[in-house]
């Protein structure tokens, strides 16, 4: 774990090592023929070319992806800092062992976490409220439901086909978003319907779908516990309220078990 991290943070320093210029004649070099190389079209390059130039712009993008998350954290990425560890490791004039470097490397990564963990406990005590305080004016509105279980729904259209049950397969088409608006899924946006068990999604949907029939759309108001919970995914943070306009396209009821003999 240890040395995959250093191994990391020194690959990263390339991204941005590339770009300033270096103090010993074969730092110079390097960047040099770096340089020759990044001015050749993508047409022009020789595999090799093409392999040392994928690698370099995977090292730029996980600096940049990095220093945009720590920023985000209140944490800055020290470029000059980043580059010089770089710049030592090349020469072997390290300022540090190789053990301290990697005890370093997680004391940074200990860090970084208890941030996101901190940050995770903001949000989830945050979206409590607002989910809260959206699902009790929700409520007010004409034609929402709320079920015991605290599911919201309200139909945009009625079918007249079939109502599955939580052991069924169901295809849908849906669109989830967030309080704000944001959206976080979208089959419409796929091209193609979701086809799943009704037993194996959030527990919101294997409450609310069961209540449609074929060719109804609903659309769930979601509290966070019939939905992601503490859990976070993609954009849904811990206890999210979220909201799913679902179209109920067809039922498929599961095959029958072979007789047996």
């Amino acid at each position: 774990m240890q040395k995959s991290l250093v191994a990391l943070s020194t690959l990263a320093a390339l991204g941005l090592f590339a770009c300033q210029p270096n103090t010993t004649d074969e730092a110079a070099s390097t960047t040099a023929d770096s340089a020759n190389t990044t001015s050749v079209s993508a047409e022009e390059m020789t595999d090799s070319q093409k392999q040392a130039y994928a690698m370099g712009a995977s090292m730029g993008l996980f600096v940049s992806s990095r220093a945009e998350q720590q920023e985000q954290l209140g944490l800055t990425l020290d470029q000059v800092a980043l580059k010089q560890g770089f710049q030592d490791g090349l020469a072997d004039t390290l300022k540090f062992t190789p053990e301290q470097i990697q005890q370093i490397a997680q004391q940074g990564e200990e860090v970084l976490r208890t941030k996101q963990q901190e940050a995770a406990a903001q949000a989830a005590e945050k979206n409590i409220e607002a989910g809260v305080a959206y699902l009790e004016e929700n409520a007010k509105r004409e034609g929402v439901v709320t079920t015991e279980s605290g599911l919201q729904y309200e139909v945009l259209t009625e079918g007249e086909g079939a109502s599955p049950v939580a052991t069924d397969v169901v295809k849908v088409h849906y669109r989830g978003t967030l309080l704000d608006g944001t959206e976080f899924d979208s089959s419409y946006k796929r091209g193609e319907p979701a086809e799943f068990p009704l037993n194996r999604v959030i527990s919101g949907w294997t409450e609310g779908v069961q209540l449609m029939k074929e060719g109804s759309k609903y659309r769930f108001h979601i509290p966070s516990e019939l939905a992601y919970g503490q859990r976070a995914t993609g954009a849904i943070t811990p206890n999210s309220t979220l909201i799913f306009d679902v179209e109920l396209l067809e039922v498929v009821k599961p095959e029958a078990e072979a007789p047996t003999e």
